[in-house]
């Protein structure tokens, strides 16, 4: 059996390095691109100087006002979409091979629904606002709900469709408890505050946060990555990974505490934001094949990519008012969703 691209050596694997090179470039290409985007034009020459002022380099720095707009605000938002991009579009990959279900994303598992009861039990009641902050409420909240759901399948066992049925079922509960906080405590700007936030919002991005899913995100990817042969084996089901010498109850738990750990995070630090995870791995299954050592890297710059422009689309389409990014995604989404599962010849 000849070897897949990504570690064939002669022709085919050059291809495949210079292909990830040029996707690479692409995602560098699109955050210079979206940093200079917005109300203050900011051209290449000015971009170029603030990033060689921060960095040590012998150049003339900016207005002060010029380089705090972008060093300190449009930088850390376009870094931080390029992260949870990649991040989303990974879970979500990882997820439908695991579940073998091609509508699972990031959030089946009722994660984004717990992170987000953790932050408004924060925001809104104060519990823990001293030393948790909306951040760590949000990443207990996720931890909670996803030990709530091993909980529930400790004894029948991580079955792909009782995967998805009781991540639905902690997400509805999770998702019932926020409604319930907010309409019983919050006033009317607090609620206003909060629903902005669910909907997902990059605006909140600054250097510590981005610095957090820095570290995160790389990691989770890695150990996605290094289970590729696992996921190529779970996605023709438990019998066929079992033949293969697979260890399929303890990869499935590992993938998806990888898989929970980068959505808590994102959800903590961005919000809720929906259809990454969700149209990005089939956009990229159908043009790269689905084995999962050369798709989770193309998933995962493809992610970044759509977000950062995304969220670009987000701040310019309405301005001086905001969207949040996830409605963005989601009017997106549908119809790119819906282009696919034609693709598929499931629509």
């Amino acid at each position: 059996m000849s070897a897949d691209p990504a570690t064939r050596k002669g022709p085919a694997g050059t291809v495949h390095a210079l292909r990830l090179l040029l996707a690479a470039g692409a995602l560098a290409g699109s955050v210079a691109a979206a940093v200079r985007l917005g109300a203050a034009d900011v051209g290449w020459t000015g971009l170029a100087r603030v990033l060689g002022a921060h960095l040590g380099l012998d150049v003339a720095p900016l207005a002060p006002l010029v380089d705090s707009l972008v060093w300190d605000l449009r930088l850390p938002r376009v870094l931080m979409a390029a992260l949870v991009g990649a991040s989303l579009a990974v879970c979500g990959t990882v997820l439908q091979a695991v579940t073998r279900n091609a509508l699972a994303d990031p959030y089946l598992l009722g994660v984004s629904s717990g992170a987000s009861a953790g932050a408004v039990t924060v925001l809104v009641l104060g519990i823990g606002a001293s030393t948790l902050g909306a951040t760590g409420g949000a990443l207990a909240g996720a931890l909670l709900s996803f030990g709530l759901l091993l909980l529930l399948l400790r004894r029948t066992g991580l079955d792909s469709v009782r995967i998805v049925l009781t991540g639905v079922v902690v997400g509805q509960l999770f998702t019932a408890l926020t409604s319930l906080v907010l309409m019983a405590s919050a006033d009317a700007d607090t609620t206003r505050a909060v629903t902005h936030w669910l909907l997902g919002s990059m605006a909140p991005a600054r250097w510590n946060t981005v610095a957090v899913c820095a570290i995160v995100t790389p990691l989770g990817l890695l150990a996605a990555w290094l289970c590729s042969n696992a996921l190529d084996g779970l996605a023709f089901g438990t019998d066929t990974a079992a033949s293969l010498g697979i260890g399929v109850r303890h990869t499935r738990t590992l993938l998806l505490v990888v898989t929970a750990a980068l959505t808590a995070v994102a959800v903590a630090t961005v919000g809720a934001i929906g259809f990454v995870g969700l149209i990005v791995p089939h956009g990229v299954r159908f043009l790269v094949g689905p084995l999962h050592r050369v798709l989770l890297p193309y998933a995962a710059l493809a992610g970044a990519v759509f977000l950062v422009w995304t969220d670009a689309l987000a701040r310019v389409a309405f301005a001086p008012r905001e969207v949040p990014v996830g409605v963005i995604t989601a009017l997106l989404g549908v119809p790119l969703f819906l282009l696919v599962l034609r693709k598929r010849g499931e629509l």
